[in-house]
């Protein structure tokens, strides 16, 4: 039987917003790592938010696969591969930052500490060309799971290490990319005309879903945590330009393939 009735609330934590009542205790009342019990999987992890790359690696002779991780969306699928001779990990975080930072807590709880993500975003500059690849320093917090990981504040911030590691695998590969913040929103309709331009004004290149929440799970959890991004669709204008961003099938294993080779460095 349950003694959740007996838990008494903290005036402590009490705010005007509910959002800002962060809590730096460890430990939740459902907890990752007793869940899920620690496996032999590689360290180093690519979080992979491209469906159709994940299938060609699954199709790979040397794939190993591992019991998907689940959502009420169905399973998202949780593999390694051999890199460079190297074992990988690799996941699909799902889209939307409270269903990536819980995969990504599923994922540390078993075993991996080293990641490198790769994914597309909107550009909020429209010079930053389709398939161009922006290396995010850090995000805007305009979205609420990351305020459940760090007292309120910003931006949360990349993994220096792991910044390091992409920028010496694009350098060796002669790869152009632009470093620098991004935006994470959870309601992509309201990217209003106002809003792009305020987050521009602050610095920011791109918009996303979820590299807050990564950086966030990221550092409270101690692991070592980044992410490139390509140029997709163009929102900064009036009007939306979709730039068919989701059909450069090029780009996104291009990408991967260097995301992994990061990975491995760390």
């Amino acid at each position: 039987m349950s003694d959740a009735g007996n838990l008494k609330p903290s005036n402590s934590l009490k705010r005007e917003f509910p959002i800002l009542e962060f809590d730096p205790t460890r430990e939740g009342v459902i907890d990752p790592a007793k869940c899920l019990r620690k496996t032999d999987i590689s360290a180093n992890c690519v979080a992979c938010f491209f469906p159709e790359v994940i299938e060609k690696l699954r199709a790979l002779e040397t794939t190993r696969e591992f019991p998907d991780l689940k959502s009420e969306l169905g399973p998202h699928p949780l593999i390694e591969i051999d890199a460079q001779g190297k074992r990988l990990a690799v996941f699909h975080p799902g889209v939307g930052a409270p269903l990536a930072a819980a995969l990504l807590e599923e994922v540390i709880a078993l075993g991996c500490a080293k990641f490198i993500a790769c994914g597309g975003a909107g550009v909020l500059n429209k010079e930053i060309a389709s398939g161009h690849i922006v290396v995010a320093t850090s995000a805007v917090r305009d979205e609420g799971t990351s305020y459940h990981y760090l007292p309120p504040g910003r931006e949360a911030y990349a993994s220096p290490e792991a910044v390091g590691a992409i920028r010496a695998v694009l350098e060796k590969h002669k790869c152009p990319y632009t470093l620098g913040k991004t935006w994470t929103t959870d309601a992509f309709y309201r990217e209003t005309p106002a809003k792009v331009a305020l987050r521009r004004s602050e610095g920011c290149l791109a918009v996303e879903m979820e590299a807050a929440a990564f950086f966030a799970v990221a550092e409270f959890r101690r692991v070592t945590f980044a992410q490139m991004l390509y140029g997709g669709d163009d929102v900064s204008g009036i009007e939306w330009d979709p730039r068919r961003w989701d059909e450069r099938l090029s780009v996104r294993e291009q990408l991967f393939w260097l995301a992994a080779e990061a990975c491995l460095r760390l």
